[in-house]
């Protein structure tokens, strides 16, 4: 068997600005962290010829007779994207197999479980054909199969995060130029964060595809309202690197805050009625800022809690019939191996 894993990410300061044609005309900076969640591959060569795939967390299969090309009709397709890609790019033996895959988050839940699940998928790929990718090439691949071949609609950040794993400050240029710079982190100053960042589940998703391309038209209409905020939020990702290099994490509340209030302005359904309640009673009880997790709508968010109100924060969310979400940071991106 060939298994692999890879962590979903938090992104913290800088979100959607690593999406086109955005970071084509002005250059994206997102500041992202990648916790304990993860989503799993799993493949095991069958005797049989014939695929099988399976999404355990979904209780979706199917099964195909073997076949160099899987059809793509909206049912398991991220597991069929990356199956045609490596078998069309690197020349993959016509064997029978069962993928099978698992995510600790619920699709459209804005921690980039998607783009994580390609790495994933692509990981144990990788490990069975023993091809020989570093982390560049395959965030990179990943991005193309999600954004090209499948016609996704998103950014970038994703793919990287949860390929390099850790605390990183990226940028993103035209031509699909991607720079991960991981941050030197002192260690207490990450336990602080943990300790004070809150994530939380609404309890609801989201169609993120959909946003993402009102968000881009934006651009592409040169609304100056949504591109100031982009600009706004690309300075957000500055101030935050400099905060938890510098261990000023007191001013992270604030950092996201200002955040919070740009991303509203970059594109409509980004937040709605209810994310901006839950909003205004974690502030009320003790919140110094928070955010929306991916491109909004619904999904995680996350809460600053200084000192000790954390616990009055997760008590005065209880109305709305969410779920607080235990984690830890973690320091190690997609992994693979052979059992």
């Amino acid at each position: 068997m060939y298994r692999s894993k890879a962590p979903l990410r938090i992104g913290l300061a800088g979100g959607g600005t690593d999406v086109s044609p955005y970071c084509d005309l002005y250059g994206g900076a997102i500041l992202n962290a990648t916790v304990s969640l993860y989503a799993y591959a799993n493949i095991e060569p069958l005797r049989e010829n014939m695929i099988i795939l399976q999404a355990m967390d979904r209780q979706e299969e199917q099964q195909f007779d073997l076949t160099g090309q899987l059809p793509l009709d909206g049912k398991l397709d991220l597991l069929k994207g990356v199956y045609n890609r490596v078998r069309q790019q690197y020349d993959m033996p016509l064997t029978g197999f069962r993928l099978s895959t698992f995510v600790d988050a619920p699709a459209g839940s804005g921690l980039g479980t998607s783009s994580t699940l390609v790495v994933a998928i692509l990981g144990a790929f990788a490990e069975m054909l023993r091809l020989p990718l570093g982390e560049y090439d395959v965030a990179h691949l990943a991005y193309e199969i999600e954004r090209k071949d499948l016609q996704m609609a998103g950014g970038r950040q994703d793919q990287y995060a949860c390929t390099f794993g850790g605390v990183n400050y990226m940028e993103f240029y035209a031509d699909d130029k991607v720079i991960v710079n991981p941050l030197r982190i002192k260690q207490q100053y990450l336990f602080e964060l943990e300790n004070n960042l809150l994530l939380y589940y609404t309890a609801t998703s989201r169609e993120s595809a959909r946003i993402i391309e009102k968000q881009s038209q934006n651009v592409v209409d040169k609304q100056e309202k949504s591109i100031e905020a982009m600009h706004q939020l690309k300075i957000q990702a500055q101030l935050m690197k400099e905060a938890l290099l510098k261990g000023r994490v007191h001013e992270i509340g604030e950092i996201l805050d200002f955040g919070f209030r740009q991303k509203k302005q970059m594109a409509e359904g980004i937040s709605n009625t209810l994310i901006d309640d839950i909003y205004e009673s974690a502030k009320k009880a003790g919140a110094s800022g928070g955010k929306i997790s991916g491109a909004g709508g619904g999904g995680f968010m996350t809460f600053y809690c200084p000192g000790n109100t954390k616990y009055a924060v997760i008590d005065s969310l209880s109305k709305f019939g969410g779920a607080v979400k235990h984690y830890q940071f973690t320091q190690h991106g997609m992994t693979s191996w052979t059992i």
